[in-house]
């Protein structure tokens, strides 16, 4: 299920101190809230993130086994289960195994007894569940295909990585908020779709295109949000984008507290997601972007009604100043092959939020495993997620962002292999290590959302945000099947991840700093060899009809 709630608004418009062609620049923040629930996380990441959280992967339960019933309908409960399941050494009854269905009538039932057992041939009766109904009572995920729990949440990161494939490209050609506005149509209709799955084979292909929208969307809503916020407010409007995540996650846990039946709850939580479908088309597009395709006029026309709606002024000879910048051309992943200042910036970041986000998701998807009540852990996260989010807002500010990433994910990674420490009995230190790694690795991905726009030029940005997106999809994906080693052994899940985030946070060491710079719009400018300043000058002095600078 799940519960998608975005808002998207325009703030202000302010103006930055420096040269006239930086002083217009509309400020608006994505406002985004998505959870779902069904499963685990969503972060301030998201929607689909919480989609197998509150599933009781291991009910109690027994083999259906109302065959009986026709050799004598009068049969009491107890006698039912003593004469046609087997017991475990522990004296219980098996939760897997069945005797084999005779046609012999009761008496002879009684007098010899029934010794040959096989699996659950008629399904289950579930009882003393946590919730009304899940996908593992209604699809029967249990016993020997208790592991397709893990493919339906594989497939869910799947369909996110595809969708951050799509949709990368695809807002390069037809724009920010296009390709904004046509994943949340998609996600809309399967996350009503998921509710009405009659089998769980169609339960994951509705995931997958689920997954496939929300990936779309959050990629190209953050890039529509960020080309539009100016220097001094960038990292707030990331941060406040994640801390709406965590205010899910609270809202999340009551609603599923109140509302167990997960196909109910997957209608309920929906309803927000119908009202972004109707909202989102009058959303503003990217100046940044129409500035690059030759659409002057349409820019312009976007900064002046800003302005008018926040009660600001922007002077015709300003709007003169905002022209399309040719001299760079959209060359992509070329810029990456070419530049191996930026090679070593992108394969950082990369790694950084490819370990961030499977360190994420392996805690995530334990959360039911730690011992303590499954809605206590939940709310702990969630309202550890809102101090992490506010106080990021500050530290990126206060600390610049290199030495943010490298702390949080060091010491993230730090708290998370501490867990080794402590036997799994101890719930509450396992849980508080858990919850406390959670928030820095949270923390951090608040800061790579920042970092990774601000490192690469305007024609390459689009690009290395959905690059960076889809390592993080796959650290997700990933994460089901690294804890699936934990059959294994307990430890080995956390070992890998935690080496990952400790190792991704030293080398954050090779990322340079950019607090309080302005978005690069070239090549030199994102490799620090010119500045902002001097590209100025040098177009001042310089310009030609060929050679034009775009500046908000």
């Amino acid at each position: 299920m799940y519960v998608h709630t975005f808002s998207y608004w325009w703030l202000n418009i302010y103006f930055d101190s420096g040269s006239s062609l930086n002083k217009a620049i509309y400020q608006s923040l994505t406002y985004h809230l998505l959870c779902e629930d069904g499963g685990f996380w969503g972060d301030s990441e998201d929607h689909w993130r919480l989609c197998f959280l509150f599933i009781q992967s291991d009910p109690e339960r027994h083999c259906n086994t109302d065959w009986i019933l026709r050799a004598d309908p009068n049969l009491t409960t107890d006698d039912q289960l003593n004469l046609t399941l087997p017991r475990e050494e522990d004296g219980t009854f098996s939760r897997c195994q069945m005797f084999i269905p005779v046609d012999w009538d009761i008496s002879a039932i009684r007098e010899y007894g029934l010794n040959e057992t096989t699996r659950c041939q008629n399904g289950w009766v579930y009882y003393n569940t946590l919730y009304d109904a899940t996908i593992v009572t209604d699809f029967d995920l249990v016993c020997d295909q208790a592991n397709l729990l893990e493919i339906a949440r594989a497939a869910l990161m799947a369909g996110i990585l595809v969708g951050c494939l799509l949709f990368g490209p695809f807002a390069e050609s037809f724009g920010r908020k296009r390709a904004a506005q046509i994943p949340v149509i998609v996600t809309l209709i399967f996350t009503v779709t998921t509710g009405l799955c009659p089998n769980f084979y169609l339960y994951c292909a509705s995931q997958f295109m689920v997954g496939i929208g929300y990936g779309g969307y959050r990629l190209n809503c953050v890039i529509l949000a960020t080309e539009w916020i100016g220097v001094s407010k960038r990292s707030c409007g990331a941060c406040v984008t994640q801390l709406c995540g965590a205010v899910g996650n609270l809202i999340l846990a009551g609603i599923i507290y109140f509302i167990r039946d997960w196909r109910l709850a997957q209608f309920i939580t929906a309803a927000p997601t119908a009202v972004i479908a109707i909202y989102i088309w009058f959303i503003p597009e990217s100046a940044r972007w129409l500035l690059g395709r030759g659409k002057t006029e349409e820019a312009k026309h976007l900064i002046t009604k800003a302005a008018a709606i926040n009660k600001r002024t922007v002077s015709d000879s300003l709007l003169e100043k905002i022209v399309v910048k040719e001299t760079e051309k959209k060359e992509g992943i070329i810029i990456l092959i070419q530049s191996s200042v930026l090679r070593k910036y992108f394969f950082t970041i990369l790694l950084a939020w490819f370990s961030l986000n499977v360190t994420y998701y392996c805690l995530s998807f334990n959360v039911g495993n730690f011992g303590l009540d499954i809605f206590l852990t939940q709310a702990m996260f969630g309202v550890t997620e809102l101090p992490a989010h506010i106080l990021c807002i500050w530290l990126l500010e206060a600390l610049g962002r290199r030495v943010s990433l490298m702390s949080t994910l060091l010491i993230g990674g730090f708290l998370c292999i501490l867990i080794l420490a402590f036997p799994q009995s101890n719930a509450i230190a396992v849980t508080a290590l858990a919850i406390s790694g959670r928030f820095f690795i949270n923390w951090a991905g608040s800061i790579c959302n920042v970092y990774v726009q601000e490192l690469f030029p305007t024609s390459f940005r689009q690009t290395a945000s959905g690059l960076g997106s889809i390592a993080s999809r796959a650290g997700g994906l990933l994460s089901p099947l690294l804890n699936m080693l934990a059959i294994y052994h307990w430890s080995i899940p956390i070992i890998v991840f935690s080496s990952l985030t400790l190792v991704s946070g030293a080398l954050g060491f090779l990322l340079p700093e950019t607090r309080r710079k302005e978005l690069p719009d070239s090549t030199d400018e994102a490799e620090g060899n010119i500045n902002k300043t001097t590209m100025k000058i040098l177009s001042a002095s310089s310009m030609s009809p060929q050679s034009k600078s775009t500046k908000l």
